[in-house]
This record gives C-alpha cells, sequence and structure tokens, in this order.
C-alpha cells in the first residue's frame, strides 16, 4: 500500500518549514527558488497527490453553482431536472456544493434574459443552463466568461469557444431516427413537421430536428414523401386549433406528423375529431403523451432524459472543483425509443 504523507513529512525530507509546504502546495505566500525547487522534487518523488475533498473542507470553501433552466410550472418537460437537481444535492452538498436554481419562462425571451443576468450578479462559480434562446445564450456565455464564471449547456447546444460543455442528445441524429419511424409506419405519403412554442430562426434545436429529419429522405434513392412545415408560435394562440386544421386541410394528403418538442398531446387534442388517420412521431415522456402513447393516437417517443443531462451537467462541475476533474466537452446520450410497449421501463 502507497505510504500516505503529511506535510511534517514533506517538510522534513525538503529540509524546509511546514509553513513552506503549506505555501507550495497551495500556491500562496512568497517561496525562495531555492526551497521550491526542493519542495517541488520530494513532490515529484513520491507522486505526491492532494486530496482535494481535505482542502476544501479544511478551507471551508462553499462552490455555487447557478441552474438556469425553463419553468416546469409552464412546461413540465423539464419537472425530472428537479430530481436530477435534488440528487446532485444529496451527493455533494456535505463536501461544499451549493446549487441554487433559476427558472425562466420558455415563451418569453426576455424572461431568460432577465433571470441569466441575475445569475450572473450573484456570482456563482459556474453556471449550468439551457440556452433555449441561440442569440440570447451566446450573449450570456460572453458576459460569464467576462466575469470569470464556468458555463456549462445541457439539451440544447449552442457553437461558442467560452462553454465547457455540453450534456444531450445528437439532435440531427435524433431528427434522421424521427424520419426513420416515420419512414417505417408509412411506406410513402405526406408528413408535416410542427413545431409549437418557440421563434423557429432563434431555436437552433428544432432547426436541427428538422434538417435531421430532412436529410434522411433526401438520402433515400426512393423519395416518396412530401414534407411541409407548420411553425406554431403559441400553444396557448386561440387560433392553435384552427392552425393546425388550416395546416391540414391545405395539406389533405398529410398521413403522418413529427412534433418536435415535448407537446404532441396538443397536436393529438386539436386533430382528434378529425376522421382520417394520421401517425404521430414526438418527443418526452410528459403524463399527457404517455396517455396518448398507450391509446395509440402517439406512435412513437423520442426520449431525451432531461433528468440525466442535469445530474451529469452538475456532477461533472462538482467534482472539477473538488476533485479537479476535467470536464468534458461533449457528452451525448443514448437516443431512447420509447412506443406504448416499453414506456414503464423509462418512467422513475
Amino acid at each position: 500500500m502507497k505510504k500516505k504523507y503529511t506535510i511534517r513529512d514533506i517538510a522534513q525530507m525538503a529540509g524546509v518549514s511546514k509553513g513552506t509546504v503549506d505555501r507550495v502546495l497551495h500556491k500562496r505566500g512568497k517561496v525562495s527558488e531555492v526551497a521550491l525547487e526542493k519542495v517541488t522534487k520530494i513532490l515529484n518523488d513520491i507522486d505526491y497527490k492532494p486530496n482535494p475533498i481535505a482542502k476544501n473542507l479544511k478551507n471551508n470553501k462553499v462552490y455555487t453553482i447557478s441552474i438556469l433552466l425553463p419553468d416546469p410550472k409552464i412546461d413540465t418537460y423539464w419537472s425530472p431536472c428537479i430530481e436530477g437537481i435534488k440528487q446532485v444535492e444529496d451527493e455533494f452538498q456535505n463536501f461544499g456544493i451549493k446549487i441554487e436554481p433559476y427558472f425562466f419562462n420558455p415563451e418569453i425571451t426576455t424572461s431568460f434574459s432577465t433571470q441569466a443576468l441575475e445569475v450572473i450578479k450573484s456570482g456563482p462559480d459556474a453556471i449550468l443552463m439551457v440556452p433555449l434562446f441561440y442569440k440570447e445564450a451566446k450573449h450570456v456565455v460572453e458576459l460569464c466568461d467576462d466575469a470569470k464564471i464556468k458555463v456549462s449547456t445541457f439539451n440544447n447546444f449552442i457553437d461558442n469557444n467560452f462553454i465547457n460543455n455540453f450534456i444531450g442528445q445528437d439532435l440531427y441524429k435524433s431528427g434522421r431516427i424521427g424520419a426513420k419511424l416515420l419512414d417505417m409506419l408509412l411506406i410513402n405519403g405526406h408528413i408535416g413537421i410542427v413545431h409549437i412554442d418557440e421563434i423557429y430562426q432563434n431555436a437552433t434545436h428544432l432547426q436541427e430536428k428538422e434538417k435531421g429529419f430532412k436529410s434522411y429522405f433526401k438520402a433515400s434513392k426512393k423519395n416518396k414523401y412530401k414534407i411541409s412545415t407548420l411553425n406554431l408560435k403559441s400553444e396557448n394562440s386561440a387560433d392553435f386549433k384552427k392552425s393546425i386544421h388550416n395546416f391540414l386541410d391545405n395539406n389533405p394528403t398529410i398521413n403522418g406528423l413529427f412534433v418536435t418538442i415535448s407537446k404532441s398531446y396538443l397536436v393529438v387534442d386539436a386533430i382528434k375529431n378529425r376522421q382520417e388517420k394520421i401517425a404521430i412521431v414526438g418527443y418526452d415522456l410528459v403524463e399527457k403523451n404517455i396517455e396518448y402513447l398507450k391509446e395509440g393516437a402517439i406512435d412513437f417517443i423520442i426520449h431525451q432524459n432531461p433528468k440525466k443531462q442535469v445530474y451529469l451537467g452538475l456532477s461533472y462541475l462538482a467534482e472539477y472543483f473538488l476533485f479537479d476533474k476535467e470536464i468534458p466537452t461533449q457528452v451525448l446520450l443514448p437516443i431512447d425509443i420509447v412506443n406504448s410497449e416499453n414506456f414503464e421501463e423509462y418512467l422513475d
């Protein structure tokens, strides 16, 4: 078993005081060049590895990680994130890790910006955030870099040199998988892509899904599908149901829909009284989607596992501060395909 060396041991071996060793280890105060060389040589000889937890407890240091995400009370897709936050708190709170959640309205761009500025003002050591709005998120990341705040992202990817990591799925690939599922269900026909609630031009996650979806059929030699797109700005609009019916009336050959966010159930609610059978592939195991999945009104769900995304994102940051572990640049989760036969396996 490898011997554990104390500061006293290292001081005696280097022929210096314990205070000198302490200053070298913690990189504080002045140390002569000769003393630094002596201590450094001993540390290399014994392959000294500091105990980051013991060091953190001794210094009574508390690291604050803020998490900025859409309000689960407004969009239930984000509800599992709360469980992920609690899990990380339970595992790390005794070691000086504090998690502070901030919520924004996913339907209002200014809500994201306002809450982000509040987070930065609070001065956390790191931020884990959902960059739902591309332009505003890039600006927030730049502000964090100026404030020396580490930034990690989950669920939505944005390309920025200042971001330390991304946790989520390959959204382009998930779009291709959605296309493959509808291809198996329909064999041929007319497919509608439905985006709900978000400004498409500022929502890169929707763009990536649509690009992947279309690329699947573009690569197909048979080219047996027509594809049309519907952008719906708000589920709360009085014209929501009317817009869907107008879309289907103007495209009467549509026999399949690809819904790019967690609100496939809204589409089912809107079209349930129509005579034509329409296959639906959507995202996420929210309660109402599960109900329609069991009934057969939704054929497949692509599970994005937001709880695991949050858990991994916060854990990587906590381990960075406690153990000096490198934060991976990108962690892509499996793209799980869920239907009426296996959905229970994905529920906690």
